[in-house]
């Protein structure tokens, strides 16, 4: 399998232990990856694709998926609103909560999906996380065998995308609106 990612975007958050059972669980990977080592770092997740292939040098930086990860408080129920009636205040009943860790994969291609020794088979793992997620989307512009693809997850369900080529809305490329460097009277020779 052979591809390419041109642009990708991620809004992606879903909760670090479904990440973690997803892998856990021995996930049909590509066949280019032969496992996945996942490292944190403080509040970053870095989980990395690992090849046995020979053509690729130890020392050349695989594909990665880089999240954030962040506590938030989830409640049972809708917390109260501040300003509420007052008159509950002597009898006021604490909504069951905890904190859940969130992985945040947030951010376009250079900043969630690193690296390009096996980088497409590594957004095809993104992908499938993606699908997993309630919350956020990931688009993308891929290549498989030279077929461009289209690709648009929201809140874990596949949607419908195309990619549409349109003229630039700076005009035809003539460079009419940039700075003249080389005639500039500002710059000394």
């Amino acid at each position: 399998m052979t591809g390419r990612v041109f642009r990708l975007h991620s809004t992606l958050e879903l909760p670090l232990e479904d990440v973690e059972t997803y892998f856990d669980e021995d996930p049909d990977l590509p066949p280019e990856i032969d496992d996945i080592d996942i490292t944190r770092r403080n509040n970053t997740l870095i989980i990395k694709a690992l090849s046995d292939d020979e053509s690729i040098s130890k020392y050349t930086p695989t594909a990665q998926l880089k999240a954030s990860v962040t506590e938030t408080r989830v409640w049972e129920e809708e917390p109260p609103r501040a300003g509420g009636p007052q008159w509950m205040d002597d009898e006021e009943e604490e909504i069951p909560s905890e904190l859940v860790e969130f992985a945040c994969f947030k951010g376009d291609r250079e900043t969630v999906l690193q690296n390009s020794a096996l980088q497409y088979p590594m957004f095809l793992v993104l992908r499938e996380i993606a699908t997993l997620s309630e919350k956020g989307t990931l688009t993308a512009i891929t290549e498989e065998d030279d077929e461009l693809e289209a690709t648009r997850i929201v809140e874990g369900e596949r949607r419908p995308a195309s990619i549409e080529v349109v003229e630039s809305p700076q005009g035809a490329g003539e460079g009419d609106g940039g700075v003249n460097w080389r005639d500039n009277e500002f710059i000394s020779d």
